[in-house]
């Protein structure tokens, strides 16, 4: 019933700052802004996703909530917001598997730079059902207008959405079996100290991320990063450099064929990877 990850929300103390950021660290121009009840949002879509940049501006109960989650975790990843073919179906499920969600509304959006509008319903499921992390599901009425390209050397689209968790079969439940994912890997790797998940959503990956030392407990999942597909890693990383991000060389990933480089600052304290993936084959 998952289709994709329609977006997923980074909070930002200074949206010009953050926006100015991620436009240079993607090589895409915002595509929407929109402001209301005290927080203002700039929304950049590419291939496969967008990401919503979300600060607050003033009075009014979402400015409130933005401010004290600021307040209690800082900036960062703050929700996913899962695309579906049928909100009410996906209701349906979420209540018979004990997610506790909120009633099917209707929302909208209105863009501040020329004035179009976007629709759609939504759900979200309770927090504490999803072990921390906030899970909303939504069928959009409209399509978002995608970003322009600002170089070539761009990101075309998110590759993974990285999970931490104390619990990995209680991660595995939720996800696959309650939320219909598909998984694609299971894999224990004593060497990296990590059991890793992959579950498919749309053409992209959420990643389930387990540390082997610290061992299972029933503690909240949390965000752990954001992985980005560049059609040219070496050319990426040449550019952010030279636009001053802090960049690790880029290498080799552990996916034979693939290379990877870490961006070290300007992300919203988002922990972000970029990675060329492995050629499609012939």
């Amino acid at each position: 019933m998952i289709e994709a990850l329609d977006h997923a929300v980074i909070l930002v103390r200074d949206l010009d700052v953050a926006i100015a950021d991620y436009e240079a660290l993607l090589a895409r121009q915002v595509a929407w802004r929109t402001s209301g009840d005290g927080a203002a949002a700039a929304l950049l879509t590419l291939d496969n996703t967008s990401i919503e940049l979300m600060a607050a501006t003033g009075a009014g109960e979402t400015g409130d909530r933005v401010r004290a989650a600021l307040d209690e975790r800082g900036e960062g990843l703050a929700s996913l917001a899962f695309r579906v073919s049928d909100v009410a179906r996906m209701h349906r499920r979420l209540s018979r598997l004990g997610l506790d969600p909120e009633p099917v509304t209707e929302a909208g959006s209105r863009d501040d730079i020329n004035g179009a509008a976007l629709n759609w319903t939504r759900t979200r499921a309770a927090t504490s059902a999803t072990h921390g992390i906030r899970h909303f599901f939504m069928q959009m009425a409209d399509q978002r207008p995608r970003s322009p390209v600002l170089s070539p050397s761009g990101i075309t689209g998110l590759d993974h959405v990285v999970i931490g968790t104390p619990s990995p079969d209680r991660a595995a439940a939720l996800y696959g079996a309650r939320l219909g994912l598909d998984m694609a890997l299971d894999r224990t790797n004593p060497d990296w100290g990590v059991r890793l998940m992959f579950f498919r959503c749309g053409d992209m990956i959420l990643e389930i991320a387990h540390s082997l030392k610290a061992g299972v407990g029933d503690g909240p999942d949390s965000f752990r990063g954001l992985s980005w597909r560049a059609t040219d890693a070496q050319a990426t990383q040449q550019r952010l450099s030279a636009a001053g991000f802090d960049v690790s060389e880029a290498k080799a990933g552990r996916k034979p064929g693939t290379k990877v480089f870490t961006v070290r600052n300007r992300t919203g304290g988002v922990p972000t990877i970029m990675i060329q993936p492995t050629p499609p084959r012939a």
